[in-house]
């Protein structure tokens, strides 16, 4: 999409989000009654406000929601996320009408990356395939060979020749922490997710004192003296099962804060300690894209199938060769 396109979009979508909601309207009751009238699925990430989650459809990590995305047979596709994740959906549903509540809700680390930087970093290394992180918009998904979530990542990087060189973009952190873990020297793009940045180290040691009887877990997306101290790195499913699954009664959990929603209705006896920031005023590990969406801008959206995410089919065909990869790739990963 051209700068000039987002910008359109997002006029509108301001202007959309302005109308008004009749005062007493049950919004519950009115998204449940849209869902059925339209035959849409919502679709929710784990970072989701909680009425979100509670309301989804199906509540799931980026590698569950795009399987989930590719299999729907819903005429409407709504997802509570952000904006990459919807357009993965449209991408593999090119005749679905895919909608987002709020497309403001953007990506830090997506916004770190583009499909013509990728191109420049791709005529560095010729011989390179490039492995890019689906926290990335369609364009860089073009410039791909493959595409991984947290979940599948490592899976997929130890199943390419180890003599192939490899650029993953573009977290520098799931990067690095793909490269310890698989023994591989993949060249890094430079970007980060700023939430998963702003753990503080220093502040979580004291939290690990305060807890003794707590385990940390954390999110490979965090900074690498982070993970050193972890007692368990996962993806956001990982994370999910392994509390719900351990036999640890205390987490300290170093991932965007909406998780502990889920974290709470899977393991509701156990103590869930959110990681602390670097920002002393406040815990600040909630995403702030992630919490635009609202139930308002959900019944908005629903009602008046808007704001719809639109691709350029060139683009989406291009994209959709590596996202198609990933998935043969991850059969065999739960």
């Amino acid at each position: 999409m051209s700068t000039l396109e987002k910008a359109i979009e997002t006029l509108s979508t301001r202007g959309f989000l302005n109308m008004e909601i009749p005062k007493g309207i049950n919004l519950i009751e009115e998204i449940n009654k849209l869902r059925k009238e339209k035959n849409a699925i919502i679709l929710a990430h784990y970072y989701q406000t909680g009425d979100i989650q509670d309301i989804a459809d199906f509540l799931g990590d980026s590698l569950q929601l795009a399987r989930e995305a590719e299999k729907t047979n819903a005429d409407m596709i709504v997802f509570c996320g952000v904006h990459f994740m919807a357009e993965t959906a449209k991408i593999l549903n090119p005749t679905k009408k895919v909608v987002l509540p709020d497309t403001l809700a953007g990506c830090s680390l997506a916004d770190s990356c583009s499909g013509e930087g990728l191109r420049e970093m791709k005529k560095k290394h010729p011989k390179a395939i490039v492995v890019s992180y689906i926290n990335c918009d369609s364009t860089v998904k073009a410039e791909s060979d493959i595409i991984v979530t947290s979940s599948n990542a490592e899976h997929i990087i130890n199943s390419l020749p180890l003599d192939q060189e490899i650029i993953f973009a573009p977290d520098r952190n799931l990067g690095r922490y793909i490269n310890q873990v698989t023994g591989r020297n993949m060249i890094l793009w430079d970007g980060a997710c700023i939430v998963h940045e702003a753990f503080s180290l220093e502040r979580i040691a004291q939290q690990m004192l305060n807890n003794p009887k707590a385990k940390l877990i954390a999110h490979p997306e965090a900074q690498k003296p982070v993970l050193q101290v972890a007692h368990y790195i996962g993806s956001t499913a990982n994370l999910l099962n392994y509390v719900a699954n351990d036999d640890c009664q205390e987490f300290i959990v170093a991932t965007e804060e909406g998780i502990l929603h889920e974290m709470h209705k899977r393991a509701p006896h156990k103590k869930l300690i959110p990681a602390l920031t670097q920002d002393e005023r406040c815990n600040c590990s909630e995403c702030h894209f992630m919490k635009l969406n609202t139930l308002e801008k959900l019944y908005l959206c629903m009602k008046y199938e808007l704001p719809e995410i639109l691709l350029d089919e060139d683009i989406r065909l291009k994209a959709l060769r590596p996202i198609t990869k990933m998935l043969e790739l991850s059969k065999t990963i739960k």
